[in-house]
Parts: structure tokens; sequence; C-alpha cells
């Protein structure tokens, strides 16, 4: 079944996916994160493709996609033990490694670093194309860079208009951001960037870990940009609502919520994430939901910080860098 949204085809059709991948072209290709804009990581035709259609700088690498564990020793060396019990313990799923790269992984993917990041991504579209190819995939998030990432085929084909022609339909992608990243430093796990697998549940397999996940220039994982995640809409991070709203009044504002809505307030201008107070289900809805508001023509739009736990850190992360000028 395909059908056409802004002169981009949405299909669920693995085998022209394949050939067109096998061909150096990219894909929209779905994730249990987000959905990715996918190429052969063996390419530099396709890579190169990928940087130009996101528009992202040649300093932020790339994330390789491999389809099991049993496969990544052709992409990394030197590879140290906690990241085999992690890889272990969350792959397939939502845990990407940055480890040292082997000399078949091109310096355009890894930003000329000598390390490379890697998952094994856990949707069953994902699965079923890497299995069909003798080679890894690239594929950061398929967006322009620094917008708001997709969680649905919609999304994907309304950002790249005529620019690819494929975009594989996987439905609603389930955790709905991106994936946590983890490195090495002398027997140190170190996570750059928080995601949507939770602080404590890799603390729970390998010990106390460090945290740097924020960088001007240069980072050395995707997503550590002061700025990230951005509705094109004037956009602010708060713990006091009202406050803003009293502050902003007169204007065009839709509202960003955790689990309550705002009494007297326009229904289809707020966004509550989850109802039931589930950090999960909310950060599974965030995406979509600043989609929703950043296509109705607001003045601003104004987020409520989150809790400061589990995927709350996630969460309060995306909107942080969301906010940033």
């Amino acid at each position: 079944m395909t059908f056409v949204i802004h002169k981009k085809m949405i299909s669920t059709n693995i085998e022209h996916a394949i050939h067109l991948l096998k061909s150096n072209n990219v894909i929209g290709l779905p994730t249990e994160t987000v959905y990715g804009l996918a190429g052969n990581a063996y390419s530099e035709t396709a890579i190169k493709k990928i940087y130009e259609i996101k528009k992202r700088p040649s300093f932020n690498p790339l994330i390789v996609h491999i389809k099991s564990y049993n496969d990544i020793n052709t992409v990394a060396v030197d590879i140290p033990e906690k990241a085999h019990l992690l890889a272990k313990a969350f792959w397939p799923g939502p845990l990407t490694l940055l480890l040292k790269k082997q000399p078949t992984i091109s310096g355009l993917v890894t930003s000329d670093l000598d390390t490379v990041a890697v998952r094994v991504p856990n949707h069953p579209v994902a699965l079923d194309v890497l299995d069909k190819l003798d080679f890894p995939l690239v594929a950061p998030s398929a967006n322009p860079f620094t917008r708001i990432s997709p969680t649905k085929p919609e999304h994907v084909a309304s950002y790249f208009k005529n620019e690819i022609e494929l975009v594989l339909d996987g439905g609603t992608c389930s955790s709905g951001v991106e994936s946590t990243i983890v490195g090495f430093e002398a027997n140190k796990v170190i996570v750059y960037r928080f995601g949507a697998l939770s602080l404590e549940a890799i603390e729970k397999v390998v010990g106390p870990i460090s945290i740097i996940n924020k960088s001007k220039e240069s980072p050395k994982a995707p997503g550590m940009l002061l700025k990230h995640y951005s509705p094109k809409t004037e956009f602010i991070l708060t713990r006091n609502i009202q406050s803003e709203l009293e502050w902003y009044k007169g204007k065009k504002i839709g509202l960003l919520l955790f689990s309550k809505s705002y009494p007297d307030f326009e229904p289809h201008l707020q966004q509550v994430l989850s109802k039931g107070e589930s950090l999960d289900e909310a950060a599974s809805n965030l995406y979509q939901a600043l989609h929703e508001l950043d296509k109705q023509n607001l003045d601003i739009i104004i987020a409520e910080r989150f809790p400061e736990y589990g995927l709350g850190i996630t969460i309060n992360d995306r909107l942080e860098r969301a906010s940033k000028k």
C-alpha cells in the first residue's frame, strides 16, 4: 500500500527500499526511537547525501545501525567489557555505544574521530531491512538540522518534499525520543546523550556513570549541540506556567504539559503528554505534540519542566535544547 504526501512516497515496500539503499540512495527508515534518514554506511555517496539533505554540519557524527550484537566487531575494535554487558542487556534497543572504529568506517561517518556510534534498532521494519543487506546503515534522525525529530512517516514526508524517494511506513515510533549514547574512557562509562534508555537502567548493569552531554562545537556524539529538536515557533521552558501566561498575555500561546490540562484554556492549544503521569508515555508523545503545536501558527509555545528522574531527565534535556536561541 502506498500513498503520496508532498510528492513523497510513503510505502511498506521493503524490496524497493533495499533497491534504493543498494543504489547509494537515502530513505526514511522507522526505528523504535525516531525515523532515520538511512543510507549505506560504507558508501561515501550516500553519507554525503544525508549530510546535504539534513543540512547537518560535517562535524556532527552519525550513528551506524547494525542488524545484531553479533555484528559489533565489523564496525568496532577494542570493545570494553562494559560495552559488551550493555549491548547484551539492551540490544536491540535504544542504546548507542561509542566505540573505537574499524578502519572500514569512513571518517565522514565519524567526523574524523576515531570512535563510531553504533546500535541495533528495535523495530521489525528496520531489522528486516538490515537483515536483507550486506552492509550496515547510517541513520540520523530524518529531520532538517535542529528541527523537531520525526516519529511518524508523515513528518519525514513533510520535511523533505522532493529530496528523497521513499519513506518506509513503520507506524508511530514507540519510544519517541532518540537513543541514549554511552561511551567509555579508562573503564568509566560516560553518557553523552540522554535518551529513551534511562540512566537508572544503565547503572543497574554497569554501576556508577559520568555525564558529558553538551558541546558547543565538535561533539563526540550526535545530539550534544546546545540547540536541537526545535520547533519554528518561539519556545520557552518554565517551572511556572501561570507566570509565563501572565507575562505573555495577549499572545497566541500553546502549552506543552505533563499530565494535567489548564482549565479555561483552549483545548486545541494545549498538549498533555501523559494523563496517567507516565514519563515513558510522555517521552513517546513528546515530538508528536511539538509537531502539532508547531502547526498552530502560535506566537509562542510554553512548556512545563518535567520531574528530574527516569525519562523526565531526557524530556527536560530535549526541551532545554529546543528553547535555545
